[in-house]
């Protein structure tokens, strides 16, 4: 065919085919050699032939849609017909030494000392002080600020991360790697991707161990700002296995004002003291209810929670633990969780929605320390 006879040619194509994501990998469809081929005919048609990863892909029809817009917007093209294919054995190989070139051992990307990437891992002493609602709407509030994130949910008993974010997606695997869904922009895995309807996972500790390894070596994040880590209640086999894995993960502490609650969750700040991590804070979540006509605070738990908890860690570590905010209660929060729509989206100028904001802001504002990280200096010699 005559490119110069067409309205549109193919290199057009293509570069508007540069401006297709793939939802899953967050990279041009181009990069990742999944365009098969374009053909443009002199009446405006164009066939463009897109790979998918895996058969069966649960993003085909994003793909297809977004193709579909961007090809349509050139000047002088009529119809866009878009035809998918499945990546053989070979090309996911590729692809996966494309997205980790060289990379011959599964290692955690989080763990080697230039990665840039902040780890806060969520704990409390117990549950039901709303940990996991707390991590959801943070990590929508830092995604919201343009922040690449992303949120294992390390809870492996007690996995509610999914259905917080609205995450109804399986994960895919290319080759060996695991390609996480996402939601509200946010990458989510969780032992719920992988897990018939409602099962209880019934693991002891090494199993808990290899799932939360493989959730960080196996899956691919790609280039985050921020990973939250949801953690379970308590200090027990998964704490100890972030801190072997992650060293340089921080811990954030969620407790209610209730003493009872805050004794507990000082135990799980504390676990720090012997992990030699660092504590980022204290969140008191459940500070106090709001009047809808008065405005009064209630304190319906109690008061001075969460600044005893942050007051005790203080003295422990021997280093600054601050007190982060104090999210009052409020049910838009626990309706947002369980509509998968986290309030500091569905409703941000409500107060807890504000605090939150508050508080991601303040994650948002930290980088990772210069510690264990080379500066690549090198000596020099005097003539």
């Amino acid at each position: 065919m005559d490119a110069m006879s067409s309205p549109v040619t193919v290199d057009q194509v293509t570069k508007a085919l540069a401006t297709v994501i793939d939802p899953e990998i967050r990279k041009p469809i181009t990069e990742l050699d999944m365009v098969k081929s374009v053909d443009v005919a002199p009446d405006g048609t164009v066939r463009v032939a897109v790979y998918l990863t895996v058969a069966g892909c649960p993003m085909r029809e994003r793909i297809t849609k977004d193709t579909t817009e961007a090809v349509a917007k050139l000047p002088g093209v009529k119809s866009v017909q878009v035809e998918l294919d499945v990546m053989s054995d070979e090309q996911r190989r590729a692809l996966r030494e494309k997205l980790r070139p060289g990379e011959t051992v599964k290692e955690i990307p989080f763990a080697k000392p230039q990665s840039l990437t902040k780890v806060y891992a969520v704990a409390s002493g117990k549950g039901g002080v709303g940990k996991s609602s707390v991590t959801v709407n943070l990590a929508a509030a830092l995604a919201s600020m343009g922040r690449k994130v992303g949120v294992v949910d390390a809870d492996i008993y007690g996995h509610s991360v999914p259905r917080m974010l609205g995450v109804d997606g399986r994960p895919t695997k290319v080759d060996d790697m695991i390609i996480p869904p996402s939601a509200h922009e946010i990458k989510v895995i969780s032992v719920g991707m992988f897990t018939a309807g409602n099962q209880p996972v019934v693991w002891r500790g090494p199993m808990l161990h290899r799932a939360l390894q493989q959730f960080l070596a196996d899956v691919y994040w790609g280039d985050l700002d921020i990973l939250l880590m949801d953690l379970p209640p308590g200090t027990g086999d998964i704490a100890i296995s972030v801190a072997q894995l992650l060293p340089a993960a921080e811990i954030l502490v969620v407790t209610t004002p209730q003493q009872a609650a805050a004794e507990v969750a000082e135990r799980a700040g504390a676990i720090a003291a012997q992990t030699h991590q660092r504590v980022a804070g204290v969140i008191e979540n459940m500070s106090y209810l709001e009047c809808a006509h008065c405005g009064e605070r209630n304190e319906i738990f109690g008061s001075g929670g969460g600044q005893q908890v942050a007051d005790a860690l203080t003295r422990t570590l021997g280093v600054k633990v601050p007190l982060l905010g104090q999210v009052p209660l409020d049910t838009r929060l626990r309706e947002g969780g369980d509509q998968g729509k986290p309030l500091v989206l569905s409703d941000p100028d409500a107060t807890a929605a504000k605090e939150l904001r508050a508080i991601a802001e303040t994650l948002a504002g930290r980088s990772r320390g210069l510690v264990g990280r080379p500066l690549g200096l090198s000596p020099t010699r005097r003539g």
